[in-house]
């Protein structure tokens, strides 16, 4: 399925990607991804990123994990509120912060709203 896209090549890989999922993928629905790039990027101090960083990987049941290493952040000691919910065996959430990481899971759909848990707690105050 051929689609337009706009935005940066980067932006456009990862909308392609989506769109293979089955995910029509609009310019709002990449904010969360671009956010997460910009924080990330935002750390690389030339020396952060060789020993922390993200990750997002898949889990077998299905769903989606992100780690977050919070080391040498502003958010290394920022007390975070345990996030949890089962909507349904597909619908659910898990996030919290321990031993120095974000971590968040969540079912097949739940990857953006991870990242926005994860980017609202980068903006509070």
């Amino acid at each position: 399925m051929a689609v337009p896209l706009r935005g940066s090549r980067r932006e456009s890989t990862v909308a392609q990607f989506l769109v293979v999922l089955g995910h029509l993928t609009t310019p709002k629905d990449m904010d969360a991804l671009v956010e997460l790039q910009k924080w990330y990027h935002s750390h690389c101090d030339g020396d952060w990123e060789h020993g922390y960083g993200v990750q997002i990987d898949t889990l077998d049941n299905p769903g989606w994990r992100v780690t977050v290493e919070l080391t040498d952040t502003e958010l290394a000691d920022r007390p975070f509120t345990e996030v949890q919910r089962l909507e349904h065996e597909t619908d659910w959430i898990h996030c919290r912060v321990r031993d120095g990481k974000f971590e968040g899971h969540g079912g097949p759909f739940k990857l953006e709203e991870i990242l926005q848990i994860f980017l609202a707690w980068v903006t509070a105050r």
